[in-house]
């Protein structure tokens, strides 16, 4: 079995006049939520062996709380994560199959409709993932990224 770990980033302000979206940091309340993400990651034996990250700031800023929990992890900055369709996302991540454990953080509305489309099939109107929630899917270890292919094994947030 491998598995697929999608964090949404954590809350973060809002953006300041001429502000570039990508620039918005995570709020105090977000690296709260981040650092939480982290601990449930260690605390349930989910570590991951990879982790591409949105370039957005927000994305970063909650992966660095993450890894002050978990230890260092291989990571590469991913820009395709940022503004991604459940469909571009799931072409990215079968990308990596010779990863056990792929974790990505990035953004809705593609991380929550992916985690649908993935556990159900569907993504509909799908709305459920709140700032740094964390899904995790389980899947075959050779099988491709599909509709309907993972099981929804763990979901959270803080």
């Amino acid at each position: 079995m491998r598995e697929l770990i999608l964090l949404r980033h954590a809350h973060a302000d809002p953006a300041s006049t001429g502000q570039a979206d990508l620039d918005r940091p995570l709020s105090p309340e977000g690296l709260a939520e981040a650092e939480a993400a982290g601990r449930w990651l260690r605390e349930n034996a989910l570590v991951p062996d990879r982790v591409l990250c949105s370039p957005s700031r927000r994305t970063r800023e909650t992966l660095e709380a993450v890894l002050a929990a978990v230890g260092y992890v291989d990571q590469r900055l991913e820009p395709a994560i940022y503004e991604a369709t459940p469909g571009a996302l799931m072409e990215l991540a079968d990308g990596h199959k010779d990863v056990e454990r792929l974790l990505l953080v990035g953004h809705n509305p593609g991380f929550e409709q992916l985690a649908a489309l993935m556990h159900s099939g569907q993504s509909g109107d799908y709305r459920g993932m709140p700032p740094a929630g964390i899904a995790v899917l389980t899947l075959p270890k050779d099988a491709a990224l599909e509709p309907g292919a993972a099981r929804l094994s763990a979901f959270w947030w803080p």
